[in-house]
C-alpha cells in the first residue's frame, strides 16, 4: 500500500443558508425587548434606514434640480457629497463617535442639558450586588490585614443565596491564601461573615444558616437548636410524634416549635442584592372587544422603520461606483431588515390566532379547561413547517384574560377520559391538586387514593403517574402532609 499526496476534484451538492434567511429565522426568534434593541441598533448603523413616525413619507420633498434652486446645489447633490466624504473619513468619524460616547453627559448642547446626559440621569441605579454589601459591611468591623484578605476570599465564595459555596478546605488552597493561613484562621474569620447582617449569611449548610437565625434570648432557643442539629431529617419527613418522644414534650409542643423554626429564611442572601427583575414584555395580547376576542401585537414601543426614499433618489442620481456600490448595500440590508420583521409579524399573527381558537375555552374558563395541543398541528393550519412555529414561540409571552403566559404554555400532550374527552396534562394536575387540597389532613391521601379518584371521575392514569404530577406541583408526600394533633 502506498501512501501519497494528491489533488483530486470532487462534484458534490450542498444545502447552504443565504445571509438573509438565516437574518430572517433569528428576527423570528427574538422576543419584543430583544427586536426593540435590534432595531435600535440598525438605525444607529444603517443611514438607509429611519423611523417611519418621524417624518411620513407623503410629507418628504423631492429633490431639486440646480433649475428649480437658482443655480443652488441641490439636496441629492449634497447628499451624494455626504456620502462620498463619509467613505473617506469612516475611521476618523468612529474614532470621534467613541470620544463622545466616553464623554457624553459631561457635554452641553446649547447651553441645554446633553439628552443622553438626561438619559443617564432618569436611568435607575444599577443594585449593589450581594458580595460588595457583605464586604462593605465587613470593613465596617475593622478587620486587621489579614482578616480582611480571608473575610474577602469568604464573601465572594458565597453563591446567590448567601451559603459557603465551596469546603473551606478548598478556598485555604487559594493561590493568595496557601500557605500563609491555616483553617484555624479561615474559621475565625468566618464567624465574622456569619455575624453580617442578614442572619444566615455565611452558612455551611441548611441547618447552620438556621441556627445562626434563632435568637439567643428566646426561651425556646435551645429546643429549637437541638430540634435542629438533632431532628432536622425525622422533621422533614415529618416524624413528629417520634421527635416528642425523645425530646420528651408533647406533639403540639414539637408543631408549635416547628412551625416557629419554618419562620427563618432559608435563603437570607436573596434580601441582598440578588439578581435583577426580570422584565417580561408580551408580544401577543389577546383582549375582549365588541363580543369576541381580539389578537393584537404588541409592537407599539419599538420604533417602525422604513427604507429611506432620499437613499433611494441617491442611489439613481449619483454616477461614483464606490458610492453606488456603497449605498446599494445599505439599501439591500434595510430592505432585508423592513420585510423580515413584516414577516415575523405576519408569522406570530397566524399563529397566535391558530392557538387561541383551539384554546378558546382556557381563555373563557380558566386553565382547568386547556386542551392538549401539539405544535404539528398549529404548523399544518398555518401552512407552514413545524419549526418555524417552534422558533415564532421561542421565548415569547401573551397577556390573557387569564394572565401573562408564555406561548408554550398552550402546547401540551393529554389523557383520555372514559367517555372520549381528551384532557391536557396541566388540566390533570390541576385535578390532582384540587383532590390533595380538599383532603383531610390528618389523614392525607396516598398517590393509589389520589389515582382511584381520578378513576372514578373517568380518568383513567396510574399511580406512578399521579406521583410525577404530584412531583411536578412541588406537594410532599402523604407523610408529609399530615397534620398531627
Amino acid at each position: 500500500m502506498r501512501l501519497e499526496v494528491s489533488l483530486a476534484q470532487k462534484l458534490s451538492l450542498q444545502l447552504k443558508l443565504a445571509p438573509q434567511i438565516i437574518q430572517s429565522i433569528e428576527i423570528l426568534q427574538l422576543p419584543a425587548l430583544s427586536l426593540q434593541e435590534l432595531v435600535e441598533t440598525a438605525l444607529g448603523e444603517n443611514e438607509a434606514l429611519e423611523r417611519a413616525d418621524d417624518t411620513p413619507e407623503a410629507d418628504q420633498q423631492p429633490a431639486t434640480t440646480p433649475e428649480e434652486t437658482n443655480g443652488q446645489v441641490s439636496e441629492a447633490d449634497r447628499e451624494m457629497e455626504a456620502v462620498a466624504d463619509t467613505l473617506e473619513r469612516l475611521e476618523k468619524l468612529e474614532a470621534a463617535a467613541d470620544r463622545d460616547w466616553q464623554d457624553f453627559g459631561r457635554r452641553r448642547v446649547g447651553g441645554d442639558e446633553d439628552p443622553k446626559f438626561e438619559a443617564m440621569n432618569n436611568t435607575a441605579a444599577t443594585t449593589q450586588s450581594l458580595h460588595e454589601q457583605l464586604f462593605e459591611q465587613f470593613v465596617l468591623l475593622d478587620p486587621d490585614e489579614d482578616a480582611r484578605t480571608i473575610g474577602r476570599h469568604l464573601i465572594f465564595n458565597l453563591d446567590e443565596n448567601g451559603f459557603v459555596a465551596f469546603p473551606l478546605e478548598e478556598i485555604l488552597e487559594s493561590p493568595e491564601l496557601r500557605g500563609r493561613y491555616t483553617m484555624a484562621d479561615v474559621e475565625r474569620v468566618l464567624r465574622m461573615v456569619q455575624g453580617l447582617e442578614p442572619k444566615g449569611v455565611g452558612a455551611r449548610d441548611l441547618q447552620e444558616c438556621l441556627l445562626l437565625q434563632l435568637d439567643e434570648e428566646d426561651p425556646d432557643h435551645d429546643l429549637k437548636a437541638r430540634i435542629i442539629r438533632d431532628y432536622f431529617l425525622d422533621v422533614n419527613k415529618n416524624k413528629l410524634p417520634k421527635v416528642a418522644r425523645e425530646m420528651d414534650l408533647t406533639v403540639q409542643d414539637v408543631k408549635k416549635l416547628v412551625d416557629e423554626i419554618g419562620k427563618l429564611d432559608p435563603r437570607p442572601g436573596a434580601k441582598l442584592g440578588g439578581d435583577r427583575n426580570a422584565y417580561i414584555h408580551p408580544d401577543v395580547v389577546v383582549e375582549w372587544r365588541d363580543g369576541r376576542y381580539e389578537i393584537v401585537l404588541e409592537d407599539n414601543f419599538f420604533p417602525r422603520i422604513r427604507v429611506s426614499s432620499q437613499y433611494k433618489d441617491l442611489l439613481s442620481n449619483t454616477d461614483d461606483p464606490k458610492v453606488k456600490d456603497y449605498v446599494r448595500k445599505k439599501l439591500e440590508s434595510a430592505k432585508w431588515l423592513v420585510d423580515a420583521i413584516q414577516q415575523r409579524q405576519n408569522t406570530l399573527t397566524r399563529v397566535c390566532e391558530e392557538i387561541f381558537k383551539v384554546q378558546r375555552d382556557y381563555l373563557d374558563y380558566g386553565k382547568v379547561h386547556l386542551k392538549p395541543l401539539k405544535m404539528q398541528e398549529i404548523a399544518d393550519k398555518v401552512g407552514i413547517h413545524v419549526s418555524t412555529v417552534s422558533r415564532a414561540i421561542a421565548d415569547k409571552y401573551v397577556q390573557t384574560p387569564r394572565g401573562i403566559v408564555p406561548l408554550k404554555f398552550f402546547f401540551t400532550g393529554g389523557a383520555e377520559t372514559a367517555d372520549g374527552e381528551t384532557l391536557s396534562r396541566l388540566s390533570v394536575k390541576q385535578k390532582v391538586k384540587e383532590i390533595i387540597g380538599n383532603e383531610d389532613k390528618r389523614n392525607p391521601l396516598s398517590d393509589e387514593q389520589v389515582a382511584d379518584i381520578l378513576k372514578q371521575d373517568g380518568l383513567d392514569i396510574a399511580r406512578r403517574t399521579v406521583t410525577k404530577y404530584r412531583k411536578a406541583l412541588k406537594i410532599p408526600s402523604s407523610r408529609q402532609r399530615r397534620e398531627w394533633e
